[in-house]
């Protein structure tokens, strides 16, 4: 844990901007880099004294389902697009949110204050495009390790002072969790490489020795592409079936541990720009890798996503959709407990982005552990 003056002095460095031009890395994971550790409270409260200005983040409660024991403790995930900041101030329009609101100087620190009031396990953002000169770093400070894949051709390039292409970007644990392996994807739809990507890491959950795949990805956006998303949901379904059941024989063991006919446990978790109903959506739903939403436990029959996850007012009008998820195992995986979405009177009339919120979405939090557990590794 380090000090108060360590802590400041890393976040000091969140106040300079990348002097160089963009970088053009395409796939980086920060493996083996070392930083200095820094104490979570102490910059929970620094992003607080910076924020003091703004109203108060929104309150949210976990629902708790079930109780995790000692022995298999729960994984805690967050799946969050955070909003490019190249596309905030230059490109998505957000007519009800003044320019002062997306200010870089001060929301990076609302999203940092997220990440430090729910401390997740597993961190799966979307639309990063300050991983280099903020998450990476911040994150590492904190004992993640990270990977990043930034889009192809990412729309953030074409905005004046941008700061590079945005992409995914997952961060785990390195003291709950051990990687055995990552895979960078460029989404295909029907033969074609597209703009989307999507990170898978191979974990090692060190407590119970189970072995475990977690992804994150960002589908194509907009209405009119539904039969892209469809194609492109099929193509990461297909590479998710591979790796979790991969002819790898460092990963023999995990999977003589699993039952027989199935292959890892596996969470996905991702912005989908797609609705319930439409065709990718309905592609998860019925994989063969036996997946579910874990935010339908928030409704009362358990089988009906959310009304939204993502809230906001463009010149076009209002969009009030659910286009987030987190999806997991259900063989593998038990749902322990999910983080609230905020009612409408606390998102504001003016909605998201705002003052108190940094992105057009939401972030998803939920609990999850493993339904059982292999041998407990020596």
């Amino acid at each position: 844990m380090g000090s108060a003056s360590s802590s400041s002095r890393l976040f000091g460095t969140l106040a300079q901007s990348l002097s160089s031009a963009p970088l053009a890395h395409t796939h980086v994971d920060a493996d083996d880099l070392e930083s200095e550790q820094a104490d979570p409270d102490l910059l929970l409260r620094e992003c607080e004294d910076v924020l003091r200005n703004r109203p108060p983040r929104l309150h949210r409660d976990f629902i708790r389902t079930r109780t995790s024991s000692p022995q298999n403790p729960a994984i805690r995930v967050m799946q969050w697009n955070i909003l490019a900041q190249a596309l905030g101030e230059g490109k998505d329009g957000f007519v009800r949110c003044p320019l002062e609101a997306l200010n870089w100087a001060e929301r990076k620190y609302l999203i940092l204050e997220e990440i430090l009031t729910y401390r997740p396990d597993i961190v799966c953002l979307q639309e990063v495009d300050h991983y280099f000169d903020t998450f990476q770093p911040v994150l590492a400070s904190l004992g993640y390790q990270s990977s990043f894949c930034p889009k192809p051709c990412s729309p953030c390039l074409d905005v004046h002072n941008n700061n590079g292409p945005d992409g995914c970007a997952l961060f785990f644990s390195r003291e709950r969790f051990q990687l055995l392996a990552t895979n960078h994807l460029r989404l295909s739809a029907m033969m074609l490489k597209t703009n989307q990507v999507a990170i898978v890491a191979t974990l090692r959950c060190r407590a119970t020795g189970q072995v475990f795949c977690v992804a994150v990805t960002h589908l194509k956006a907009r209405s009119g592409w539904e039969s892209l998303r469809s194609a492109q949901g099929s193509y990461l379904l297909q590479n998710l079936c591979s790796i979790t059941s991969p002819p790898n024989p460092e990963l023999e063991e995990a999977r003589e541990e699993s039952e027989v006919g199935e292959g890892l446990p596996l969470l996905v978790c991702g912005d989908f720009n797609a609705e319930p109903g439409e065709e990718v959506y309905r592609r998860f739903e019925a994989s063969p890798l036996g997946l579910d939403s874990a935010y339908k436990h928030l409704s009362a029959d358990g089988r009906t996503e959310p009304p939204y996850t993502s809230w906001k007012i463009r010149p076009s009008g209002e969009s009030c959709v659910t286009l987030d998820y987190i999806w997991y195992s259900t063989r593998r995986f038990n749902v322990d407990a999910v983080l609230q979405l905020p009612n409408e009177e606390q998102i504001g009339p003016d909605r998201l982005p705002s003052y108190h919120y940094p992105s057009d979405h939401l972030s998803l939090v939920c609990d999850l552990s493993f339904s059982h557990q292999p041998h407990r590794l020596q």
